[in-house]
């Protein structure tokens, strides 16, 4: 084993254990492909909602911002704002309506992924679990089937199925910590949508409110 590095342990070990880390690496795979799409994805909300807003609370005329939020693609804000510009003059019901359908799909694209990261975190070490273990088992059946028991007969299978757990907790440990990171900050956005969701709503009232008073 003195000549053994971790890429050839892992090319001796059996083909479960084998079967066991490819499917690991396709979680850490996937992981930290999620993990650089989210957090190029919330950056760009979270900036394109500030520029969004201090438009939104600097312009008068609802007209001229609508055309504005053209170059604001992901923004939730602006989402909302197009939504409740485009049926301003329908009845209240129906504007409280559309908007929670707006913020509850808002939602869900920002909780989008977050999930995977979630089933990555709990299940791999489990997985990498079942490798190590069953590597120590084809170990031990190595030992009953030579007769000996000896360092040199035990520690390759051994060491090639720690490997497994090793590999299960490299996968769930970055998905973890990228887990609760993400979903502190979709938390923070949801807030934000929903208390402009409610401001919007506050302000076409007050239009209503201002349009029917103006009728008689």
């Amino acid at each position: 084993m003195n000549g053994d590095t971790v890429l050839t342990l892992i090319f001796k070990a059996g083909p479960v254990v084998k079967i066991v880390l490819l499917i690991l690496l396709l979680f850490s795979v996937f992981s930290w492909a999620i993990i650089f799409y989210k957090f190029r994805l919330l950056s760009k909300v979270e900036k394109e909602s500030k520029e969004f807003y201090e438009a939104f609370l600097k312009g008068k005329q609802w007209d001229a911002l609508y055309k504005s939020t053209k170059r604001f693609t992901v923004s939730p804000l602006a989402n909302l704002f197009r939504a409740a510009y485009s049926i301003e003059d329908a009845g209240m019901d129906e504007i409280r309506s559309t908007l929670k359908k707006i913020e509850s799909s808002e939602t869900a694209r920002l909780e989008k992924y977050l999930t995977f990261l979630a089933t990555t975190g709990s299940t791999t070490p489990f997985i990498g679990l079942f490798g190590t273990v069953w590597g120590i088992m084809n170990s031990f059946m190595g030992i009953g089937r030579i007769g000996a028991a000896s360092l040199a007969v035990v520690a390759p299978g051994i060491a090639e199925a720690l490997i497994a757990t090793a590999a299960g907790l490299a996968a769930a440990i970055p998905a973890v910590i990228a887990y609760n990171y993400f979903l502190s900050r979709t938390r923070k956005n949801i807030i934000v949508t929903e208390d402009f969701s409610q401001e919007l709503i506050e302000q076409l009232v007050r239009k209503h409110g201002e349009t029917q008073t103006g009728s008689f």
